[in-house]
C-alpha cells in the first residue's frame, strides 16, 4: 500500500487546503479512507466544520480582487504551467486515484489522468477567449457593448466517482473565467483533490485562489452553499442531494449550477452493427465499474437483434476481469465501498421478483476479491419499463435491456424516465439516427458510440439531470457575470425620450 500512494505521509499536516496549505480540520470528527479493493484503512483524517468553511471562503474572498484583476494572458500563463505540472505528476496522480477509488489503473491512466491534463490545456487557452457581443450603435445613438466579468468566490460540491476530474471540471472553469473557488470533495476520496491544488500553487496560481475543504455534506457542504460570501454553486452529484442543495442556494439567491443523476438509454435499431453495439453496450455500462451518471443502464433493441444482442452481452460480460485495481489485466475494480455494493446489490435481488438475471447478480468469490466491495458485471431482462431496476439510477455494473417493434416506441421508451443526461443511438441509416438525436431529450447524444467526452464540447443534462455546463467554452456562461455597458454618443442634454417625463416642457 505505502509503494502505491504514501497517503498517511503526504497529507500528515491535514486533509484541509485553506489559503495555501494543508491543515487539519476543527469538526471534532474523523473520517477514515478505505481502499475499496482491499478493506484496508489509507488515512484516518479530521473532518472540515464551519469553522473551516469560513476560513476558506475568507481566504477566497481576499484572494479575488488580485486574481479577477489578472489579465487573460497571465491567468491562461499560469493555468499552462499547471497543465505542464500535472503531466509531469501523470503517474502519481493515477496511482492516488486508483487507490482511493479501486477504479484500474488503466483507467486512470488512460482516462482519469489525461482528460484533467487536457481540461487544464483547454481553459488556459479559453482563459483568452471570454466572448461578447461586438460593439455597436444599436440604438443609433448609442454604442453598446458587452463585458464578461468574474462573479466573486464560487463554493462547490464534488463526487467521489471521478475525483480528480470533477475537481478539474469544478476548478478550471472557475478560475480561468477569474474566479477564486472553494471545492468541497467527497470525505470518500480526498486524495487527488488536494494533489491537485498543490499542483496549482506550484504552478504560480496564488494562495487563496483554490481552497478545499473535505467534509461531511451535512456540515461542511451545507455551510459552503449556504454561506453569505459565496456568490455561485456548482454540484455534481445526485437528484435528490441536488434538490437540497438547491433549496439551500434559493434562500441566498446564489447562481446555480447543477449536474445531477442519470439513466442513460442504449437505443440499438434493427440496422444496427450488433458487434459494436455488444462492445459498446458492455465497455457503456461497466466503465468505473458503472459508476458513471452517463452509463449505459437501459438497452433498448429493436426486437429483430434482441435475442442476439442478450446473448452476445452477456457472453462478453463473462469474459470481464475484476481483480486487483494495479494489476493491468484488471478490466474491472471494485464498488466504492461495501454499503454501495450493498445497495447495488439490493436492487438487483429486488429484480428477482419481476425480472431475470442472465448474469451476474453476486459478489465474486475468487481469490483475493473477497475482501473487497466486488459486484460482478450484471444483465437482467425481462423487466417492465415503470419497475425500479429500469428508472431509478442504481450507479453500478448493471445492464438492463428491453425489446422494442418500432421506432416511435424506441424513442417513446428511451425518453420515458425522469433523467435527460446523456443517451446513445445505434444504426447505419443517417435519417434516423438524425431523428433519434432529435427527438431524445438528453444533454448529450452520442451515434454509434457511448461514453466518450472532449474537453471542448459541454457535459450537462435536462430534466432531473439537472442544469447548466461543465467544460468548453459553454461553462463560461455558469462563471461570469454578462454586463450591458451603454455609451451616449450625442453629447444631447435633452433627449427625445425625456418627453416621457416632462411632458411639453422640453
Amino acid at each position: 500500500m505505502g509503494n502505491r500512494f504514501p497517503a498517511r505521509d503526504r497529507f500528515a499536516d491535514g486533509a484541509q487546503f485553506i489559503d495555501g496549505r494543508l491543515r487539519p480540520g476543527t469538526s471534532g470528527r474523523t473520517h477514515a479512507v478505505v481502499d475499496p479493493a482491499t478493506g484496508d484503512e489509507l488515512l484516518t483524517y479530521e473532518l472540515a466544520g464551519a469553522a473551516d468553511v469560513d476560513a476558506a471562503v475568507a481566504a477566497a474572498l481576499a484572494a479575488f480582487p488580485g486574481w479577477a484583476g489578472a489579465t487573460p494572458g497571465e491567468r491562461s500563463d499560469a493555468l499552462h504551467r499547471f497543465a505542464a505540472v500535472l503531466a509531469e505528476r501523470a503517474a502519481e496522480f493515477a496511482a492516488a486515484e486508483s487507490l482511493q477509488c479501486g477504479k484500474p489503473i488503466k483507467l486512470s491512466t488512460e482516462f482519469d489522468v489525461p482528460g484533467t491534463v487536457d481540461n487544464a490545456a483547454f481553459f488556459a487557452g479559453a482563459a483568452r477567449h471570454l466572448e461578447g457581443a461586438s460593439a455597436g450603435e444599436y440604438s443609433g445613438d448609442h454604442t453598446s457593448y458587452v463585458r464578461r466579468e468574474p462573479i466573486g468566490v464560487v463554493g462547490s460540491i464534488a463526487p467521489w466517482n471521478y475525483p480528480l476530474q470533477m475537481a478539474a471540471w469544478k476548478i478550471l472553469p472557475a478560475v480561468a473565467a477569474g474566479n477564486t473557488i472553494v471545492l468541497k470533495p467527497s470525505e470518500l476520496t480526498p486524495f487527488t483533490s488536494l494533489m491537485f491544488t498543490q499542483a496549482a500553487q506550484e504552478a504560480g496560481i496564488p494562495d487563496g485562489v483554490i481552497n478545499i475543504v473535505n467534509g461531511a455534506g451535512a456540515d461542511a457542504g451545507e455551510r459552503l452553499v449556504g454561506h453569505p460570501d459565496v456568490v455561485m454553486t456548482s454540484f455534481t452529484g445526485s437528484t435528490a442531494v441536488g434538490k437540497r442543495v438547491a433549496e439551500i442556494a434559493t434562500a441566498t439567491v446564489k447562481r446555480l449550477h447543477l449536474e445531477l443523476g442519470g439513466k442513460a438509454p442504449f437505443l440499438v435499431f434493427d440496422d444496427a452493427d450488433l458487434e459494436a453495439a455488444v462492445q459498446g453496450a458492455v465497455a457503456g455500462a461497466l466503465i468505473n465499474t458503472g459508476q458513471d451518471c452517463t452509463a449505459a443502464t437501459r438497452a433498448y433493441v429493436q426486437r429483430p437483434l434482441y435475442d442476439a444482442f442478450v446473448s452476445a452481452v452477456a457472453a462478453l460480460m463473462e469474459t470481464v476481469r475484476l481483480g486487483d485495481p494495479f494489476a493491468p489485466s484488471t478490466d474491472m475494480g471494485p464498488l466504492i465501498s461495501y454499503a454501495h455494493r450493498d445497495r447495488v446489490a439490493g436492487i438487483v435481488d429486488r429484480a428477482r421478483g419481476y425480472a431475470r438475471v442472465v448474469t451476474g447478480g453476486a459478489a465474486p468469490d475468487g481469490a483475493g476479491l473477497a475482501d473487497g466491495a466486488y459486484y460482478r458485471p450484471t444483465l437482467v431482462v425481462d423487466a417492465a419499463q415503470d419497475s425500479e431496476i429500469v428508472q431509478s439510477e442504481i450507479f453500478g455494473p448493471v445492464l438492463v435491456v428491453l425489446p422494442f417493434d418500432s421506432d416511435d416506441e424506441g424513442i417513446r421508451l428511451a425518453n420515458d424516465t425522469p433523467y435527460g443526461l446523456a443517451a446513445s443511438v445505434w444504426s447505419r441509416d443517417v435519417y434516423r439516427t438524425g431523428r433519434a438525436t432529435r427527438e431524445i431529450k438528453a444533454g448529450c447524444v452520442w451515434v454509434n458510440d457511448h461514453i466518450p467526452i472532449i474537453s471542448e464540447m459541454p457535459h450537462g443534462g435536462y430534466k432531473a439531470s439537472g442544469y447548466g455546463k461543465d467544460m468548453s467554452a459553454y461553462s463560461f456562461e455558469e462563471y461570469t457575470q454578462v454586463k450591458h455597458v451603454m455609451y451616449d454618443n450625442t453629447a444631447v442634454a435633452r433627449k427625445d425620450w425625456h418627453r416621457t417625463i416632462f411632458g411639453d416642457r422640453l
